[in-house]
């Protein structure tokens, strides 16, 4: 077995030998949360840690950025070893590739780079300087030492440039130029990608002799934020409050493809700018009373849409601020159904010096948002 997270046949051959010399629970910390962010101790849950750091299953390691405000909100995990594998596979790295990972983490991820194409040949750089110092200790008692920055990874690391691969471990919504600039014509460059409605999917980016790099997405690929690109925090009680005036109205619209579908949501999210969803349930899944709240933390903006089993076919709806948010959601939605209900991987994406535009089918086919972005 190629490691215990995976069956060998999940592990493409040519980096089968990686992961069975660099198992993940290496890097896995003492002290780690589980999904409802309890924190689990290796001295006195064994068992727990255990199950954790076995499992095909992200790790979360760090909390609040490692402030301890105690907001609870996730700021580093070590990733599912299952995502890590299609990752990895599609950076389609060869031997003598140079590689700038954006996004250390833990280190498993780069000790993974180093056992398949040297340790010479890998960069790898953290935004965090407490887990860039830490990461760097565990790789190196994994038996390598590539070049470890403490440093901005959306500038890249102009130092060992160019790259023949670019790989990010945290979301962008925004593909910095910078990564291209710093890759080898005929590179790759490979990150998950979304928006503040959809988190999100893999991107892959194919560099051109002109300074542009252009790809597809592909796979189901939810990431943290990388620091810089990341939608304001903040609970639907900061941001819908009991003073605030609304405009109330009912559709027929059940949130079941717009919100919970993987392709119409990505398909929203790419038409309206800077809208979060949440959902908000009554009381158990099963009883089907919630609500969905979408809010634009810039402008303020929110709209509810209440669910109940009661209701069939006439929702109400309350929108707040100078954005309509959940006209702006069903427009999208019906550009999306009008469109043909296009699968993730018919948009690709283009990136130039001045730059990003998504694009449906072909670069001929540029998406524009349904609302000012």
């Amino acid at each position: 077995m190629a490691t215990p997270l995976l069956e060998p046949h999940q592990v493409p051959p040519a980096w089968s030998e990686a992961f069975e010399r660099v198992p993940r629970v290496a890097f896995i910390p003492d002290q780690v949360w589980d999904g409802q962010r309890r924190p689990v101790d290796r001295a006195t849950n064994p068992a727990r840690w255990a199950e954790l750091a076995n499992a095909d299953a992200p790790v979360i390691t760090q909390l609040d950025d490692g402030t301890g405000s105690g907001d609870g909100y996730v700021s580093s995990s070590a990733s599912k070893p299952s995502i890590v594998v299609m990752m990895l596979d599609a950076l389609n790295a060869e031997e003598g590739h140079r590689v700038l990972e954006v996004g250390t983490g833990t280190g498993w991820n780069a000790s993974l780079l180093c056992a398949r194409l040297g340790e010479e040949n890998v960069t790898t750089i953290e935004v965090d300087p407490d887990l860039a110092e830490t990461a760097r200790e565990r790789i190196a008692a994994a038996g390598f030492h590539p070049q470890v920055v403490a440093g901005d990874g959306m500038a890249g690391w102009p130092e060992g440039a160019p790259y023949d691969r670019v790989i990010s471990t945290a979301a962008v919504q925004q593909v910095p130029h910078t990564w291209v600039a710093q890759a080898q014509p005929g590179g790759r460059i490979v990150t998950p990608w979304g928006t503040a409605f959809h988190n999100g999917t893999l991107l892959r980016l194919d560099v051109g002799p002109d300074g542009s790099a252009q790809g597809r997405f592909g796979g189901d690929a939810g990431f943290m934020w990388v620091r810089a690109q990341r939608t304001p925090h903040g609970a639907v009680e900061d941001r819908v409050l009991p003073g605030h005036d609304f405009v109330e109205s009912v559709t027929d619209l059940h949130p079941y493809e717009p919100v919970a579908d993987f392709d119409a949501s990505f398909a929203v999210g790419l038409r309206v700018p800077r809208m979060l969803s949440t959902v908000v349930h009554d009381g158990e899944v099963s009883d089907g009373r919630f609500t969905v709240y979408l809010m634009d933390p810039e402008s303020g903006s929110w709209a509810s849409w209440r669910i109940t089993p009661e209701t069939v076919r006439e929702y109400r709806v309350r929108q707040h601020g100078p954005r309509s948010l959940f006209d702006e959601l069903a427009a999208a939605y019906a550009w999306w159904l009008k469109a043909g209900r296009p699968e993730h991987d018919r948009f690709g994406l283009t990136v130039t010096a001045e730059g990003q535009q998504v694009w449906l089918d072909n670069p001929d086919r540029p998406l524009t948002h349904a609302a000012p972005g």
